[in-house]
């Protein structure tokens, strides 16, 4: 039975950088206010031209360039988005078709937060069932576009974003090595947005309501999120028969410190064994723990052969930790330039769309 291996890394944020201060003039709160409730400074937020599809990419292609893997040699393309392009098409299928991955299948998972851990463990064992040998898993967010700036309690917390890691199988033992995925629906209207589903599509009056915005009950969010933190994270130890002393790093869910810190304390670690950079870019819901995870692996934090535990939480209720051996890329021969393969891309997609009209005339023909 194969490994799952992450050999490949990438993250892509907008340049438009909002601070605690420029909300300030919007809504009434103040830097300290913030930062003091949720350890965020600042965020990004993506520019009219920025989509989760695009920024997906973005972070593909550095991770493709990491594993020094083509877009051609993937098998399956996972995006997992609390804020996707289109209900559908699936925002996986749009960078599929951007990457040039001509090969893979591709869809969207919806786990809010926690959907980067679930995106993960689905590919993994679709890895270890040998049905693949490479998956890539995007996490992507322009969650800013269903942000109410009036609101204060949600319109400091969010930004915008993306992470992606490449899987690829080996026999070498190491990579992922557990998960648990667990949700609990009974608290599904803690943290919602529900507008745009067939329960409340778009009308004027579910404009003029507010139903596309973030909904959140701050306080049962934080309750639940400080206590399902640490013991999804014990959770997946236990499953890949590990204890808390043989892990090097925690990556949680960039969503607030206190609850980081909640979580510190009920596994009676110290902070310096998390991996946190929300001040920087907010929450980006599923984007966090990969861009988390990338900027302290190209700082050097986290190096081969080191165990580490990824946790998060989101809306459903959801929630989930996935245990992992860090190695880094496979050695392969040649040197690889996936960012070549978008041209061809945009030429392949132009193609088959005039295929598929050439067909259709010839189909009205026959009839």
């Amino acid at each position: 039975m194969p490994y799952a291996h992450i050999t490949g890394w990438g993250m892509a944020v907008p340049e438009n950088i909002l601070t605690n201060d420029d909300i300030s003039k919007m809504v009434e709160t103040n830097d300290a206010w913030i930062r003091e409730r949720t350890g965020i400074h600042e965020r990004r937020i993506a520019r009219d031209n920025e989509f989760p599809s695009t920024l997906g990419v973005e972070a593909s292609i550095n991770a493709l360039r990491v594993a020094n893997l083509r877009p051609t040699d993937l098998d399956l393309i996972i995006c997992t988005s609390s804020s996707p392009e289109y209900i559908f098409p699936a925002t996986a299928c749009l960078i599929q078709d951007q990457l040039g991955a001509r090969k893979a299948g591709a869809f969207d998972l919806l786990a809010a937060c926690t959907g980067f851990i679930y995106a993960l463990n689905m590919a993994a064992q679709a890895i270890r069932s040998g049905s693949i040998k490479n998956a890539l898993v995007v996490g992507s967010e322009t969650l800013s576009r269903f942000v109410d700036w009036k609101d204060r309690n949600t319109c400091i917390l969010f930004g915008d974003g993306a992470g992606a890691f490449v899987l690829q199988a080996s026999e070498q033992p190491g990579g992922v090595l557990s998960a648990v995925m667990h949700s609990d629906g009974s608290g599904a209207d803690l943290l919602t947005l529900e507008g745009g589903g067939s329960r409340y599509p778009a009308t004027e009056a579910t404009v003029r309501e507010g139903k596309h915005y973030i909904q959140m009950d701050g306080k049962e969010v934080f309750r639940f999120a400080t206590r399902v933190m640490a013991s999804a994270t014990q959770e997946a130890l236990d499953a890949a028969g590990l204890t808390i002393e043989q892990i090097q790093w925690i990556i949680p869910h960039q969503a607030n410190i206190r609850i980081i810190q909640a979580a510190a304390r009920g596994l009676k670690l110290p902070m310096e064994r998390f991996i946190v950079n929300l001040e920087r870019y907010g929450n980006t819901s599923t984007a966090s723990i990969p861009i988390a995870m990338v900027e302290a692996v190209e700082c050097g934090k986290i190096k081969p052969g080191e165990k580490l535990v990824m946790v998060g939480f989101g809306g459903g209720l959801t929630w989930g930790a996935l245990a992992a051996e860090w190695t880094g890329p496979i050695p392969s021969k040649g040197h690889v330039r996936p960012e070549q393969y978008r041209q061809f891309a945009r030429l392949r997609s132009l193609v088959r769309r005039a295929i598929r009209f050439i067909e259709g005339l010839l189909y009205r023909r026959e009839l």
